[in-house]
C-alpha cells in the first residue's frame, strides 16, 4: 500500500506563489491597459436660442414651403416653482425658416390655462404650421 505525502519544500511553495501573485498581476495590467478605444466624437452644437418667446392666446395658421426638422432630444427637469408647466421644445416657423424653440417651464398666463402644442399637417397639398398657444 503506497501513501501520497507532500514532499515540496516551503521554498518551492513560496516560489509558486509568487509565480501566481505575478501572473495575476500582470492579467491584471493587461486587462486595465489594452482593449480601451478612445473616440473622438464630432462637436455638438446645442440648439440656437429662440428668438424672445411670445404668448399666444389662439391659434394661428401659417402655410410653410419645407417641413420641419427632426426634434430635439430634450430632458424634463423639475419645476422651478408650483404652478409651473413644462411646454415642451419644437420647431416654430420664423418668417421663413424653422426655428427651435426649447422646452422650458412657463406659468400659464391665467388660471385653468392648458398648453396647446403645435402642429404640422397636410390641407391638400399645402403644408400647414399650427402654432401652439395658451387655451
Amino acid at each position: 500500500m503506497t501513501s501520497s505525502v507532500n514532499t515540496s519544500s516551503p521554498s518551492r511553495r513560496a516560489a509558486s506563489l509568487k509565480a501566481a501573485l505575478a501572473l495575476g498581476a500582470l492579467g491584471a495590467v493587461v486587462s486595465l491597459t489594452s482593449g480601451c478605444v478612445v473616440a473622438v466624437r464630432p462637436a455638438y452644437a446645442p440648439p440656437p436660442p429662440p428668438p424672445t418667446a411670445e404668448v399666444y392666446t389662439s391659434p394661428a395658421e401659417v402655410v410653410v414651403t419645407q417641413e420641419p426638422p427632426a426634434p430635439y432630444t430634450e430632458v424634463v427637469g423639475v419645476a422651478p416653482a408650483p404652478g409651473y408647466i413644462w411646454v415642451g421644445g419644437y420647431w416654430h416657423w420664423y418668417g421663413s425658416r424653422w426655428v427651435w424653440y426649447r422646452g422650458h417651464y412657463a406659468r400659464p398666463p391665467h388660471g385653468g390655462a392648458v398648453w396647446i402644442g403645435p402642429r404640422y399637417v397636410y390641407r391638400g397639398s399645402s403644408r400647414i404650421y399650427v402654432r401652439g398657444y395658451w387655451h
